[in-house]
């Protein structure tokens, strides 16, 4: 597994990760334990794992801290943790204050069974806490202390991804990446190049979409938040389905799934592997729900680059089905 340096943290991490809001909730019934899934991801050569306090009320984060424990010392140093933290919070800009973020982190913290946390993210905060000094000012006070050793931000849209590599010690940004969210490509990747700020991608599938195993008659679980967000119900609608109509988007996959199978690579192989293929992504985090999933997922970090033609077909397929839904929203 290639590793890249997570931007201004300094640590290698493996260019696919493991995201485990499903190890949670909200994704419906996992098929496998969480460690196994941990476990597999591991010997697949993932070493970056990404959580936040607020999946399943900490129930990822505990889920994490347990199986980390269980690895020797050796092990345990080449893995980095990334969790978020505010969302569990009211959504408004007073809430990301020191006090907050203390008691935020110390929670992951014991959680985790870290003394330090890796890096903290915040998670997709109202829009005008990445303009806040007084937030930033925070974050480096907690550095500082050692609750922390790095901090990002999770952002759903590509201004808020640009305020924050401009700030100077912001280590990473997380944003929706995918064959069917292509607008990240246009100025925030070669701006956190141009920075030396990481880039992590995440819903990398599009919810599913672009493994193709969906069809127009799919349903989901209740507790699914492919069944109770497709409209944004419950939070930002780009985060579910990356805010493509489901209907429009299985269409669009069908084409894609014609894509990958010209390149002799099953849809998701070869939707991760476009996408790690990218200037500037750091790592993509792939969900897992089953062991067989979480070992499908890594194996994309051994996909040869799949070239120019590849590439333009991609684009070429999000301008005629996808852009116009999308591109201005995000």
């Amino acid at each position: 597994m290639q590793t890249r340096t997570l931007g201004r943290t300094g640590r290698p991490v493996s260019i696919i990760g493991l995201g485990t809001w499903q190890l949670g909730s909200g994704w419906g019934d996992i098929h496998s334990p969480a460690a196994d899934i941990l476990d597999a991801s591991l010997r697949a050569g993932v070493t970056f794992f990404d959580t936040a306090d607020g999946y399943g009320d900490g129930a990822s984060e505990r889920a994490i801290g347990a199986w980390r424990a269980g690895l020797s010392d050796e092990v345990r140093a080449g893995i980095t943790v990334a969790t978020k933290m505010g969302r569990r919070a009211e959504q408004v800009p007073e809430n990301y204050v020191l006090a907050n973020f203390r008691a935020w982190t110390d929670r992951s913290r014991e959680n985790l069974r870290m003394d330090t946390l890796d890096l903290v993210q915040l998670h997709c905060p109202p829009t005008s806490v990445y303009a806040d000094d007084a937030v930033f000012d925070s974050l480096d006070r907690l550095v500082a202390e050692g609750a922390i050793a790095a901090y990002g931000v999770s952002v759903e849209t590509v201004e808020e991804a640009l305020t924050a590599i401009a700030r100077p010690r912001v280590a990473s940004v997380q944003i929706i990446l995918n064959a069917f969210r292509l607008k990240p490509l246009e100025r925030v990747l070669p701006a956190a190049l141009a920075a030396g700020v990481g880039i992590i991608a995440r819903v990398p599938l599009a919810s599913g979409l672009l493994s193709g195993r969906y069809d127009h008659d799919t349903t989901f679980a209740a507790d699914d938040h492919r069944s109770f967000n497709r409209h944004g119900e419950r939070f930002d609608r780009g985060e579910t389905f990356s805010g493509v109509d489901y209907d429009e988007g299985v269409e669009a996959a069908r084409e894609f799934s014609q894509l990958a199978a010209s390149a002799g690579l099953a849809p998701a192989t070869a939707a991760l592997a476009w996408l790690i293929q990218q200037p500037g992504v750091t790592a993509a985090i792939p969900g897992a729900r089953s062991v067989a999933q979480a070992e499908a997922n890594a194996a994309a970090a051994s996909v040869p680059p799949l070239g120019a033609e590849f590439d333009a077909a991609v684009r070429d397929l999000y301008d005629r089905r996808i852009r116009a839904g999308v591109h201005a929203s995000w």
